[in-house]
């Protein structure tokens, strides 16, 4: 082997090394970088768990009242349980199928059975943009129940 060509050879195994181990600093990052563009992209948002309720009807309702509080939506947790239960039996899925707001296209939907309308333009930010979401549907009914009738603890039927 020439003086040449054995500089041409480390020349080349340096390079390897180099970019072996590049792509190796590259492939340690990326996970970092990912976390961190899409944390920055992705909102949070707000469920009974990660406010350390139960996630049941008492701990939607205490995270949704969590969530009025930082508001100022009033409402009580007796008004709430009260409407929820004759509204969905605590079902957080619970969708009507058969009164008028169904026949126009617009079932109610959820805990306290909104419509897509009311529950999109009463939405609270920070909770989910889903009307199955117990503590977006219980927030969100009871901030349009504060602009209609005051609170929820006025709501004695349908609403």
């Amino acid at each position: 082997m020439s003086a040449g060509q054995l500089r041409h050879s480390r020349t080349a195994r340096l390079t390897r090394k180099l970019a072996v181990a590049g792509t190796g600093l590259a492939v340690l990052a990326l996970p970092i970088m990912g976390a961190t563009t899409a944390s920055a992209a992705t909102p949070t948002v707000v469920t009974a768990s990660s406010l350390g309720y139960a996630n049941n009807l008492d701990g939607w309702i205490r995270a949704s009242l969590h969530v009025m509080g930082q508001h100022a939506i009033p409402g009580t947790y007796y008004g709430i349980y009260r409407n929820v239960i004759r509204e969905s039996s605590g079902n957080p899925y619970a969708i009507n199928l058969w009164d008028s707001n169904a026949a126009a296209g617009t079932p109610s939907k959820g805990l306290l059975q909104t419509i897509d309308p009311t529950f999109q333009a009463y939405h609270v930010a920070g909770t989910s943009w889903n009307p199955y979401d117990p503590v977006a549907n219980i927030t969100a009914a009871c901030n349009y129940a504060a602009a209609r009738y005051g609170s929820i603890d006025n709501v004695w039927g349908a609403y």
